[in-house]
Protein backbone atom coordinates (compact mmCIF):
# COMPACT_ATOMS: atom_id res chain seq x y z
CA UNK A 1 0.00 0.00 0.00
CA UNK A 2 1.28 3.11 -0.74
CA UNK A 3 1.58 6.48 0.84
CA UNK A 4 -1.82 7.80 -1.02
CA UNK A 5 -3.72 4.50 -0.13
CA UNK A 6 -2.93 4.34 3.27
CA UNK A 7 -3.54 8.09 3.72
CA UNK A 8 -7.38 7.81 2.20
CA UNK A 9 -7.95 4.84 3.81
CA UNK A 10 -7.37 6.90 6.95
CA UNK A 11 -9.49 9.23 5.68
CA UNK A 12 -12.59 6.33 5.22
CA UNK A 13 -11.90 4.90 8.55
CA UNK A 14 -12.52 8.14 9.81
CA UNK A 15 -15.63 9.08 7.41
CA UNK A 16 -17.32 6.24 6.71
CA UNK A 17 -20.00 6.55 9.66
CA UNK A 18 -20.61 9.82 8.91
CA UNK A 19 -21.12 9.64 5.60
CA UNK A 20 -23.23 6.26 5.72
CA UNK A 21 -25.31 7.91 7.64
CA UNK A 22 -26.01 11.48 6.11
CA UNK A 23 -26.97 9.70 2.82
CA UNK A 24 -28.76 7.06 4.74
CA UNK A 25 -31.22 9.27 6.45
CA UNK A 26 -31.33 11.03 3.12
CA UNK A 27 -32.22 7.73 1.19
CA UNK A 28 -34.23 5.80 3.81
CA UNK A 29 -32.79 2.51 2.52
CA UNK A 30 -29.76 0.47 3.54
CA UNK A 31 -28.70 -0.67 0.61
CA UNK A 32 -29.20 2.70 -1.47
CA UNK A 33 -26.97 4.76 1.18
CA UNK A 34 -24.59 1.77 0.79
CA UNK A 35 -24.20 2.17 -2.94
CA UNK A 36 -23.98 5.73 -2.88
CA UNK A 37 -21.97 5.94 0.08
CA UNK A 38 -19.30 3.55 -1.89
CA UNK A 39 -20.04 5.87 -4.90
CA UNK A 40 -18.60 8.76 -3.11
CA UNK A 41 -15.60 7.35 -1.80
CA UNK A 42 -15.04 5.98 -4.88
CA UNK A 43 -15.23 9.56 -6.53
CA UNK A 44 -13.06 11.11 -3.44
CA UNK A 45 -10.69 8.49 -3.75
CA UNK A 46 -10.38 9.51 -7.75
CA UNK A 47 -9.84 12.84 -6.71
CA UNK A 48 -7.33 12.39 -4.04
CA UNK A 49 -5.35 10.78 -5.99
CA UNK A 50 -4.97 12.86 -8.93
CA UNK A 51 -4.53 15.57 -7.01
CA UNK A 52 -5.08 17.83 -9.66
CA UNK A 53 -5.97 20.64 -7.27
CA UNK A 54 -5.50 20.38 -3.75
CA UNK A 55 -8.53 19.40 -1.39
CA UNK A 56 -8.46 21.66 1.28
CA UNK A 57 -11.32 20.21 3.79
CA UNK A 58 -11.57 16.58 3.28
CA UNK A 59 -14.60 15.96 5.20
CA UNK A 60 -16.75 18.52 3.11
CA UNK A 61 -15.49 18.06 -0.07
CA UNK A 62 -16.94 13.91 0.90
CA UNK A 63 -19.85 16.01 2.15
CA UNK A 64 -20.80 18.01 -0.71
CA UNK A 65 -20.70 14.69 -3.03
CA UNK A 66 -23.15 12.75 -1.05
CA UNK A 67 -25.30 15.47 -1.23
CA UNK A 68 -24.53 15.91 -4.75
CA UNK A 69 -25.44 11.83 -5.42
CA UNK A 70 -28.26 11.72 -3.29
CA UNK A 71 -29.68 14.74 -5.18
CA UNK A 72 -28.88 12.92 -8.53
CA UNK A 73 -30.64 9.70 -7.37
CA UNK A 74 -33.35 11.70 -6.71
CA UNK A 75 -33.57 13.91 -9.70
CA UNK A 76 -33.41 10.23 -11.48
CA UNK A 77 -36.21 9.00 -9.38
CA UNK A 78 -38.14 11.79 -9.13
CA UNK A 79 -38.69 10.90 -5.51
CA UNK A 80 -39.10 13.29 -2.67
CA UNK A 81 -36.26 13.17 0.00
CA UNK A 82 -37.31 12.05 3.66
CA UNK A 83 -35.26 10.90 7.20
CA UNK A 84 -35.76 7.15 8.02
CA UNK A 85 -37.29 6.19 11.21
CA UNK A 86 -34.87 2.97 10.96
CA UNK A 87 -32.31 5.56 12.26
CA UNK A 88 -33.43 5.30 15.94
CA UNK A 89 -31.93 1.66 15.92
CA UNK A 90 -28.80 2.40 14.27
CA UNK A 91 -27.86 5.04 16.45
CA UNK A 92 -27.58 2.47 19.33
CA UNK A 93 -28.20 -1.08 18.68
CA UNK A 94 -28.50 -1.75 22.84
CA UNK A 95 -31.07 0.15 23.29
CA UNK A 96 -34.16 -2.12 24.69
CA UNK A 97 -37.81 -3.10 22.67
CA UNK A 98 -39.56 -0.46 24.82
CA UNK A 99 -36.78 2.15 24.39
CA UNK A 100 -36.84 1.43 20.55
CA UNK A 101 -40.85 1.71 19.88
CA UNK A 102 -40.26 5.45 22.05
CA UNK A 103 -37.42 6.70 20.15
CA UNK A 104 -39.46 5.39 17.46
CA UNK A 105 -42.44 7.13 17.96
CA UNK A 106 -40.37 10.08 18.92
CA UNK A 107 -38.17 9.88 15.44
CA UNK A 108 -41.35 9.66 13.51
CA UNK A 109 -42.25 13.01 14.44
CA UNK A 110 -38.92 14.72 14.18
CA UNK A 111 -38.93 12.82 11.02
CA UNK A 112 -42.24 14.51 9.68
CA UNK A 113 -41.22 17.81 11.13
CA UNK A 114 -37.65 17.61 9.47
CA UNK A 115 -39.07 16.70 6.03
CA UNK A 116 -40.68 19.90 6.23
CA UNK A 117 -37.68 22.42 6.50
CA UNK A 118 -35.90 23.49 4.01
CA UNK A 119 -33.05 21.52 2.88
CA UNK A 120 -30.18 23.97 4.32
CA UNK A 121 -31.81 23.56 7.95
CA UNK A 122 -32.49 19.65 7.80
CA UNK A 123 -28.03 19.55 6.70
CA UNK A 124 -27.32 21.66 9.41
CA UNK A 125 -29.22 19.97 11.86
CA UNK A 126 -28.32 16.64 10.77
CA UNK A 127 -24.27 17.88 10.83
CA UNK A 128 -24.29 19.02 14.33
CA UNK A 129 -26.92 16.84 16.58
CA UNK A 130 -26.35 13.93 14.91
CA UNK A 131 -22.75 13.94 13.51
CA UNK A 132 -21.78 16.17 16.45
CA UNK A 133 -19.66 18.41 14.16
CA UNK A 134 -18.96 21.85 15.65
CA UNK A 135 -20.15 24.88 14.29
CA UNK A 136 -16.31 25.83 12.76
CA UNK A 137 -16.64 22.68 11.02
CA UNK A 138 -19.71 22.97 9.24
CA UNK A 139 -18.75 26.50 8.54
CA UNK A 140 -15.74 25.12 6.36
CA UNK A 141 -18.31 22.44 4.40
CA UNK A 142 -20.38 25.01 3.81
CA UNK A 143 -17.79 28.31 2.82
CA UNK A 144 -19.91 30.40 5.31
CA UNK A 145 -18.95 32.59 8.22
CA UNK A 146 -19.41 30.93 11.65
CA UNK A 147 -21.59 33.50 12.91
CA UNK A 148 -23.60 32.55 9.91
CA UNK A 149 -24.02 29.18 10.93
CA UNK A 150 -25.00 29.70 14.05
CA UNK A 151 -27.66 32.15 12.49
CA UNK A 152 -28.60 28.95 10.32
CA UNK A 153 -28.81 26.26 13.09
CA UNK A 154 -30.94 28.55 15.35
CA UNK A 155 -33.22 28.58 12.32
CA UNK A 156 -33.56 25.72 11.64
CA UNK A 157 -34.09 24.62 14.97
CA UNK A 158 -36.68 27.08 15.38
CA UNK A 159 -38.24 25.93 11.88
CA UNK A 160 -37.86 22.27 12.63
CA UNK A 161 -39.79 23.65 16.32
CA UNK A 162 -42.34 25.30 14.58
CA UNK A 163 -43.02 22.25 12.33
CA UNK A 164 -42.91 20.01 15.41
CA UNK A 165 -45.86 22.01 16.95
CA UNK A 166 -48.14 21.14 13.94
CA UNK A 167 -47.45 17.64 14.23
Amino acid sequence: MDKSQKAFSDIYDKYIDKIYRFIFLKVNSPEIAEDLTSEAFLRGWQAFKSQKKEIKNIQAFLYQIARNLTTDHYREKGQAQFVSVEYASIANPDTSLEEKAMLTSDFEQVKEALVKIKEEYQEVIVWRYIDDLSVPEIAKMLNKSEEAVRVTIHRAMKALKAKLERV
